[in-house]
């Protein structure tokens, strides 16, 4: 990508110290959000379809291929960077950032992040050969990933395992994998080329177990996968998150993104693997302030040139929403900061506290917008309307619920591991 020595803005993360690529990224995701995404966002919304058209652009642009490794084609970027870019693009439209996040993950798990898995020598080894397969159709096809993650049980908070499972089998001579289960709430249904799907080994005699979790790639082309259900949320309804079912669905060996056994080590040991829905909703958080303040100026585009900013009712509010969106960008960003593997208790719990923040914070500053800007903020042609459904929907998102992460937070500050009452 382009050396981009400054940036003229501020990212939605803040005033940060940037590295060459990040100025290069946040600068192509302001871009592309201001003249293409933002116009495009209302008609994803009302239709309730993909973002196809974005895609087109992310792909011409490099996004789709930014966690994949430079030795494999990609642009290497890290965690820090990939949760910045994220945060700026969904200042201008939450259910692209959303669906992307589901993309790139496909590559940081098995890039950066797998690389700070303990494995043996032939894991590694097979874990290489793998993703290279995988890090090519990205960076040579252009294909996309999807990541489908719920089941409706307590399989994507880590509580038991996935319902969907993966026999071993052996078919017309190719070993591999015999799928069957359901997912439901799958971004980029119908969209994606892959679907990651993180299933439970089905071992002849043996109870399903959450450490026998595999993480496998089905084409979207293959016999037994079906797409289903309707698709009309509340927000995020660009997203097209619609039902996946898997009946005797075979893929080879080499459709593995991660070797058996890894991917539960990977959950306990990046636990900012799961954070990364958050910077969609710090990027709609900064879109509803951005708008506010636009809007009391009289600078809203297509709007009479109508100033609201001398009312100190008006003043108080935009500083109420400007303090609580600078305490989620600071502890937003110190949390991507420590993203690591086996984090400390400190950072663990740091980590909890901003997703709980930032997913909660979202919704606020949204409510305070509308009620800042009064009853015509709440018409459709107005982008605000759309934040405030968007913003909702954060709260909500597995493995890492509000409520999921108030009880994490709580348990895991009074007891340490091992720890129980008698």
């Amino acid at each position: 990508m382009n050396t981009i020595a400054s940036l003229d803005f501020t990212p939605a993360v803040g005033d940060l110290p940037l590295t060459d690529l990040q100025r290069s990224l946040l600068h192509t995701a302001r871009q592309l959000g201001r003249d293409k995404f933002a116009p495009r966002a209302p008609q994803w919304d009302e239709s309730a379809s993909f973002p196809l058209a974005n895609y087109s652009d992310l792909r011409e642009a490099g996004i789709l291929k930014m966690c994949v490794p430079v030795r494999y084609g990609g642009l290497g970027a890290d965690y820090a960077s990939y949760m910045m870019t994220s945060a700026e693009i969904g200042r201008y439209c939450g259910a692209t950032a959303l669906t992307l996040n589901m993309h790139i993950c496909s590559t940081m798990w098995t890039g950066v992040l797998s690389d700070g898995i303990d494995m043996n020598d032939a894991q590694r080894g097979e874990h290489h050969a793998r993703r290279e397969l995988h890090f090519a159709r990205i960076v040579n096809q252009g294909a996309l990933y999807a990541q489908p993650f719920s089941e409706g049980t307590a399989a994507a908070a880590g509580r038991a395992p996935f319902g969907t499972s993966a026999q071993k089998s052996v078919q017309g001579g190719v070993s591999g994998w015999v799928i069957n289960g359901k997912k439901i709430w799958a971004s980029l249904s119908g969209a994606a080329d892959y679907y990651g799907i993180l299933c439970t080994e089905d071992i002849a005699g043996q109870a399903p177990n959450p450490k026998d979790t595999l993480y496998i790639a089905v084409p979207a082309t293959s016999p037994g996968l079906a797409i289903s259900g309707d698709w009309n949320p509340m927000g995020m309804r660009g997203t097209v998150s619609r039902n996946l079912t898997f009946k005797d669905v075979f893929v080879p060996d080499d459709e593995q993104l991660m070797p058996r056994g890894v991917y539960y080590r990977a959950a306990q040991t990046w636990p900012a693997m799961f954070f990364t829905l958050a910077p969609t909703y710090l990027g709609i958080a900064n879109a509803a302030y951005d708008f506010t303040v636009q809007y009391l100026r009289g600078e809203v585009a297509g709007e009479p040139p109508v100033k609201r900013r001398m009312y100190p009712t008006k003043q108080i509010a935009v500083a109420q929403m400007r303090i609580q969106l600078e305490n989620m960008k600071s502890i937003f960003s110190r949390a991507i900061a420590e993203a690591r593997p086996n984090p400390s208790k400190d950072e663990r719990l740091r980590l909890y506290a901003a997703h709980y923040s930032v997913m909660e914070g979202a919704n606020d500053i949204a409510r305070l917008a509308i009620r800042t800007c009064g009853g015509q903020s709440m018409m459709k042609h107005l982008p605000l309307e759309r934040l405030y459904r968007d913003s909702r929907c954060g709260a909500l998102m597995l493995p890492w619920t509000a409520e999921l992460i108030l009880d994490r937070m709580g348990r895991e500050t009074l007891y340490e591991s091992g720890e129980r009452d008698d």
